[in-house]
């Protein structure tokens, strides 16, 4: 590609490059984020696949010289290649390279639409693990017009890491080396935003199929069907800078309400209203915590697959067991599917309207008319039944070919049966929008019947932009080894770098059965063919230490997510089913809920700083200590907000499969970043940082270390994330240096924080004066720790623990210690 030529826009925000093989134009979104565009049309597109805003903000200044143009903001530079049309971008205050971007290319792709040409549909339903579907036998391809494959070639330098990309099934943390397919699968979420260490990231503004690829075939990213090669480049001088760079060009993610923080009680399935209520008053009689009971698939009549419409004879009265799961103070989720079976009143009022995708049975995300119909039908019966949120279920309609089969497929194979499947019913050029589309509909339609109520989605599948629509993205329905549990730790790590705040899975993993098919859920215990997918290490489930040594683990892991959720098929969940008090399971699993509720305030605090600072409360270690290659390299610890450094332990120590006894080693190794000290959150042990250590291990604990200049906040003796409790607020201290902790607190389930009615108290502790000052709060709400006694703690280094006991009013108040 050669440039022939570069001009200025006239408000000088933009410049456009005319090569030999098209067109070129860069926008100056920020000063830290260009927007590039090629294309071989004769104007660029205003058409935003992510749904981004193009507002351009920063000016660009152009230097011409004899082999190429230097584009500038104050932020970043281009220097763009006349004989090539390289780019390479750098840092403009250090000079530093940030990425060098070899070519782009586009070539022509028809983009093919599917229908039956007007015959008749030839449908052939099929019951699969993952729902029923169809499949229509007669659907054929006509072009609908000419657009474009595109590819972004790259020159990564030889030690640079790349993360990001969203969720994916193999447990990559560093994609160098490795080929990545963007689809969207049962356990596979794409983002197409990929994030360096060098301190940039890269988005592409696309909504199709997509490939990573970095491999001796060359370094790219392949993009489907495109009308342009569209994408942004986002510079930062930390990966929460970039992430919040990634969050105002497709949205900032929203307050969830706070008993989602709280822990969360599912399972494949309750089965009727009863069950409902007794789980629920299980817990409270056990006085374990517990903010939300799930009801889970099949609460329709048998026969009407998706119906919003509940099975009288199981759940005679929505409104009264929602009423008395409330007055528990216990809320509730239920699922809801994009596809209805043909001859349900909800599929059958879809057909009418035209508002049914081409296979017959899934709505059209895309209409917003066919949006605020599937509201309406959710609306009629489940949300004025009492409901409190959604479980969107099965966002990805049609990766169905590929949940079959004793074997895994190849990765290739796979990338190709769901994505041709996708580009059939949904278009190639949004194969992957769909879950983005659905939850902007149940998003905007809920806040107009109920403004006063956050949204909570819990979807299996999302994409760029899911983040403003009140998501918790889940990772699919995985399996129970150890090995796959370690594989989503780092799967969340990836996530969350992907500028996605809130990600979760089924604690224990969804399926534990393996060869006896005899003990599947899902309605599959009659069925012996082995699937792929259906691959746990535990026939017998919880009747199986080794199970129950795994689920403890993977409950303690839980415990420091966003979401605190356990979930999953072939055998029960809930506490009692791992023993009874004083039994080594149990008393691990109510320790690790108590915990979850001890450090609500932190966890709520962080959640508001995700909204108003576009912060991420689950962290890679590359987000904090960049600079240590150690840590900015780990793949299996994570900081949980400012301060708490998890080591999750994934091995077995205790029991194997069978309930086999082992005599294995019982301390974990773990890494304690640079530059900090440490101190184990359960022992007060110092520790140095930049060191590897060897810290002994039990049932009931995991490594948990805070950073030495903490502050965190909490409540003790909490049931539910919302109780008011007339204990002192408890406001702990780990010193070591000057730092600064900002409490906040809402009203909890509305939108009166969009008003700017919320307090941020901060809680500044001064090391050399050891004095801590807690701010001022101008409101009052529930829980507010304004009129209330506050438990001041001082961990001290030698001396052990030191408490003050003082009043707050909401004024400022000084401590001394």
């Amino acid at each position: 590609m050669k440039v022939l030529s570069c001009t200025a826009s006239q408000d000088h925000r933009s410049a456009e490059l005319m090569t030999d093989q098209g067109k070129l134009v860069v926008y100056g979104i920020t000063e830290n984020i260009i927007r590039c565009v090629y294309t071989k049309r004769e104007e660029v597109l205003s058409l935003s696949p992510v749904g981004i805003e193009r507002a351009t903000e920063a000016g660009i200044r152009i230097e011409e010289k004899e082999d190429c143009y230097i584009l500038a903001t104050s932020g970043v530079s281009i220097r763009i290649e006349k004989r090539t049309g390289r780019f390479i971008w750098s840092d403009r205050k250090s000079g530093k390279i940030l990425l060098k971007e070899d070519s782009k290319e586009l070539a022509e792709n028809p983009l093919m639409v599917y229908s039956t040409g007007g015959e008749k549909p030839v449908i052939r339903r099929v019951v699969t693990v993952d729902g029923e579907r169809n499949f229509v036998e007669n659907l054929k391809p006509e072009e609908d017009h000419m657009a474009y494959r595109g590819k972004l070639y790259f020159d990564w330098a030889p030690d640079e890491q790349i993360h990001g990309l969203g969720q994916g099934e193999e447990g990559i943390y560093n994609y160098r080396g490795n080929v990545q397919y963007l689809y969207q699968h049962n356990m596979r979420i794409p983002i197409p935003f990929l994030l360096s260490d060098r301190k940039y990231g890269i988005m592409a503004d696309c909504g199709s199929l997509m490939t990573f690829n970095d491999d001796s075939r060359g370094s790219y990213l392949y993009l489907d069907m495109v009308e342009q090669l569209d994408y942004y480049f986002i510079a930062g001088e930390s990966v929460d800078e970039i992430i919040a760079g990634y969050r105002k060009l497709t949205g900032k993610a929203v307050m969830l309400p706070k008993w989602a923080y709280g822990y969360v009680q599912s399972k494949e399935a309750y089965r009727t209203q009863a069950e409902m209520i007794g789980i629920a008053e299980e817990y409270r009689k056990r006085r374990i915590g517990l903010d939300c009971v799930v009801q889970d698939w099949n609460t329709w009549e048998d026969g009407k697959w998706g119906n919003k419409k509940v099975d009288k004879s199981r759940y005679p009265d929505l409104k009264k067991m929602n009423q008395a799961l409330h007055d528990m103070h216990v809320h509730t989720m239920v699922s809801v599917w994009p596809n209805m079976n043909s001859g349900t009143e909800n599929c059958d009022e879809m057909e009418a309207h035209g508002f049914l995708l081409n296979d017959y049975a899934t709505y059209d995300a895309y209409d917003e008319e066919a949006r605020k119909l599937y509201w309406k039908q959710a609306e009629e019966e489940l949300f004025s039944g009492g409901f409190d949120s959604w479980w969107c279920d099965s966002t990805e309609p049609f990766s169905g070919p590929d949940w079959n089969g004793a074997c895994l497929r190849e990765p290739w194979e796979r990338f190709q049966m769901v994505g041709n499947e996708h580009k059939k019913f949904l278009r190639a050029d949004r194969a992957n929008l769909y879950a983005a589309a659905h939850a902007k509909g149940i998003y905007e339609n809920q806040r107009k019947s109920a403004p006063g109520k956050r949204v909570l989605n819990l979807t299996r599948s999302g994409y760029a932009g899911s983040q403003k629509y009140g998501t918790m993205l889940w990772s699919g329905d995985t399996c129970a080894t150890w090995k796959n549990f370690k594989k989503q730790i780092t799967e969340g790590l990836n996530m969350c770098i992907s500028g996605m705040p809130y990600w979760t899975l089924d604690i224990g993993a969804f399926f534990t059965v393996n060869e006896k098919w005899q003990n599947r859920g899902c309605g599959c215990s009659q069925d012996p063919s082995m699937k792929w997918f259906w691959r746990g290490d535990y026939d017998e489930g919880v009747s199986d230490l080794g199970y129950r040594e795994l689920y403890v683990r993977w409950f303690q892991y839980g415990t420091f997510l966003p979401m605190f959720r356990s979930h999953g098929t072939d055998t029960p969940r809930e506490i009692w089913n791992f023993g009874e008090k004083g039994g080594m399971f149990y008393d691990a699993l109510e320790k690790s809920i108590r915990l979850r509720y001890r450090l609500m305030p932190y966890i709520y605090s962080m959640a508001g700083k995700v909204c108003l600072e576009d912060y991420t409360m689950m962290r890679s270690l590359l987000f904090d200590f960049p600079e240590d290659k150690t840590a900015s390299a780990m793949d299996s610890q994570f900081m949980f907000g400012e301060s708490l450094l998890v080591c999750p332990v994934t091995e077995p120590m205790y029991y194997g499969a069978g309930s086999q006894k082992l005599d294995a080693a019982r301390n974990w190794k773990c890494y304690l970043p640079a530059g900090e000290s440490w101190i184990d959150f359960e022992s007060g042990r110092y520790f140095g940082g930049g060191q590897w250590i060897d810290i002994p291990v039990t049932l009931a604990y995991i490594p948990v270390f805070v950073k030495a200049g903490s502050v965190i906040p909490m409540e003790e003796s909490l049931e539910y994330a919302s109780e008011e409790v007339d204990t002192p607020f408890e406001i702990n201290i780990y010193p070591g240096k000057d730092t600064v902790f900002t409490l906040y607190e809402d009203a909890g389930d509305d939108y009166s924080y969009e008003e700017g009615i919320y307090n941020r108290i901060t809680l500044n502790w001064e090391e050399r004066e050891k004095t801590l000052t807690v701010g001022p709060a101008e409101h009052d709400f529930p829980q507010s720790i304004r009129n209330r006694s506050l438990r001041i703690i001082l961990n001290k280094k030698e001396s052990g623990r030191t408490e003050r006991v003082v009043d707050y009013y909401g004024e400022e108040i000084k401590i001394y210690f």
